[in-house]
């Protein structure tokens, strides 16, 4: 008869550690804060909140793990001697309530897995949304610059006077009311100074002058829709040392007043008193100074355009 309630907490017992196997089973391995403030407070926490919910619940599972192996052991050590019904009460209230703790640390695991989840989808939409702006901000980036491009193109082909067009030869391209030849072709080959020189010349121009900003920045431009960059050609251009205290001079008499020099460069080696520009993206470093009788380079030609009423 002093059995019986034994028994009866025994079998308590293991239902209880039953449904603790099942509960750990069934649920995800996190830990969470199981108070309704901490609930309330978690989705504004920071992510080491968030790293340390998981761990807080790892560690109290352990604790009742403990909980229910050091009951039980006291438990055995009881079961042979004589237990009183109030130990038997006693006892079958410990598990009950640790059972509850149980399903109440599960319930606002589960709670707090609902919201963090939440919380993850809506960051994901921001990222999402972020992501669609940003490529709408660099497509009308692109597309400003080629409608800048288009519209640069359009004021140097189309120019109007107040006596009518004016036009270019044949080859020629229009800019800034001047026309302008770029020795491209495979035809004219390469020259020295001199000869590029006679040669624009003797189509009743002479070699470009390009002392703007502007000039430099739409004949480098020019020059880069043409060549491959990494090919490093050099265009003669209307500028040379006078070797009058080093004073670089235009076809035109004017004297330079700002190159567009690369690095290190005029640096005069050899007699180099002739320039050329280059293609380069940045078009304030695309001059060199070269050896007038270098027969190795391209040229460019600039005269006026004809008048056509």
């Amino acid at each position: 008869m002093e059995r019986a309630p034994g028994r009866n907490v025994d079998s308590r017992f293991n239902t209880l550690i039953c449904e603790e196997d099942m509960h750990d089973e069934g649920q995800p391995n996190y830990s969470f804060p199981f108070s309704d403030e901490g609930m309330q407070q978690a989705p504004r926490s920071s992510m080491t909140h968030h790293r340390l919910a998981p761990v807080s619940l790892v560690l109290l599972a352990v604790v009742l793990l403990m909980v229910d192996i050091g009951l039980g052991i006291h438990y055995n050590d009881l079961k042979d001697t004589h237990l009183t019904p109030e130990d038997t009460e006693r006892i079958s209230q410990d598990l009950t309530a640790l059972q509850d703790t149980y399903k109440a640390a599960i319930e606002s695991m589960n709670d707090y897995m609902k919201q963090r989840n939440m919380e993850e989808s809506r960051q994901t939409q921001t990222n999402w949304e972020m992501e669609h702006q940003t490529k709408r901000s660099t497509d009308y980036k692109k597309t400003v610059a080629k409608m800048t491009e288009d519209i640069a193109s359009l004021r140097y082909h189309l120019p109007m006077t107040r006596d009518g067009c004016i036009q270019c030869p044949p080859g020629w391209i229009l800019r800034n009311s001047m026309c302008y030849y770029f020795a491209f072709s495979k035809i004219d080959g390469l020259k020295s100074w001199p000869k590029a020189r006679e040669f624009c010349q003797s189509h009743g121009g002479d070699l470009a002058i390009i002392d703007t900003k502007d000039k430099e920045n739409a004949t480098v431009t020019h020059l880069l829709g043409k060549l491959d960059p990494e090919v490093r050609q050099g265009f003669w251009m209307g500028l040379k040392n006078t070797n009058v205290k080093g004073i670089w001079k235009w076809l035109n008499g004017k004297t330079l007043v700002e190159g567009y020099w690369m690095d290190g460069e005029p640096n005069n080696i050899d007699h180099e008193v002739c320039v050329a520009v280059y293609a380069k993206e940045n078009f304030f470093m695309a001059w060199n100074d070269v050896r007038c009788d270098a027969q190795v380079l391209k040229w460019i030609c600039e005269k006026a355009p004809t008048n056509v009423s």
